[in-house]
């Protein structure tokens, strides 16, 4: 069956979407076209150039995480020198080593700009902090007169990907000036929205994969100091567009991987836990297809 698909962003724990990914791939779900934030980009990418559930989670098992942890070189020790790259790189880490590694994925497929793509198969969701919008990439690239079709499209899986103060936002020239990008997930975490109009027909099926439980089963957080402060922030934050435009009837179809156990930033995952992830998105994803009808 043709479906389009949605994959929710979530950092680390975006390996369950793999797993969830396999058992649609065994049904026989072919997906037409993708959106994804953050993570979630990164498997909507892989999945429109062609990589098969099985090549995705060989890929993340070979990967060592760490890779992406490359912070610029200081004469300071990185414990000293971190405060100094959150002031004025407004990032602990580059993140060059993780849009090299994703172009280099996406180019052993042929894939090097979005004119490598069918139109409109693949949309990311990223944030512009300079004028406070929403960047659905490719197709906003033209609103900062930036043809879209010679964009690389590793680039704008970086954007969607820029975690802020963990990655080094992106910088994006346009017409009128430098706008500072970062990761999709503080306006959209799970952008369904961009498939299910309400006005109009669906062409095909539509499954999300959001890592998350339900929202009404979601735990209530534990805030008792700064550090829980921040993190319920952000998770608020990056949750409240989407929770809002979730309802009952849009939640038949998707399938939710609750991963609360794993950190969004937890890059010293191992071999174990990233097997862990795999197996609770088959689960889920099978769970979800016993009474999934369209």
């Amino acid at each position: 069956m043709d479906i389009d698909g949605v994959f929710s962003g979530g950092g680390i724990k975006g390996v369950a979407l793999i797993g969830a990914y396999e058992v649609l791939e065994e049904r026989g779900f072919i997906f037409k076209r993708v959106a994804g934030t953050s993570a979630g980009a990164i498997i909507a990418s892989l999945i429109t150039a062609g990589y098969s559930s099985k090549e995705m989670a060989d890929l993340m098992k070979e990967l060592d995480l760490n890779e992406f942890l490359d912070p610029r070189k200081t004469l300071l020790p990185f414990h000293l020198a971190k405060w100094l790259l959150l002031y004025f790189r407004m990032g602990l880490f580059r993140g060059d080593q993780l849009e090299e590694w994703i172009g280099k994925k996406l180019a052993k497929k042929g894939i090097y700009t979005f004119k490598d793509m069918p139109p409109d198969t693949l949309r990311v969701v990223a944030s512009d902090l300079s004028t406070g919008r929403m960047l659905i990439l490719p197709d906003d690239l033209e609103k900062y007169g930036i043809p879209k079709e010679t964009y690389p499209v590793s680039r704008a899986i970086r954007m969607s990907c820029s975690i802020p103060y963990f990655f080094e936002p992106v910088k994006l020239r346009s017409l009128s000036g430098m706008n500072v990008i970062v990761d999709g997930g503080i306006l959209s975490n799970f952008p369904i929205w961009l498939f299910q109009k309400e006005e109009q027909k669906q062409a095909r099926p539509i499954i999300g994969i959001k890592l998350s439980q339900r929202i009404e089963q979601q735990p209530k957080r534990t805030i008792k100091n700064g550090l829980q402060l921040f993190e319920s922030l952000f998770h608020t934050m990056k949750d409240a567009h989407d929770a809002r435009y979730i309802s009952r009837r849009h939640e038949r179809n998707i399938i939710f991987i609750p991963t609360e156990e794993t950190f969004a930033a937890e890059f010293t995952i191992n071999d174990e836990k990233k097997e862990a992830l795999l197996r609770k998105g088959r689960v889920r994803a099978e769970q979800f297809l016993k009474s999934w009808t369209y």
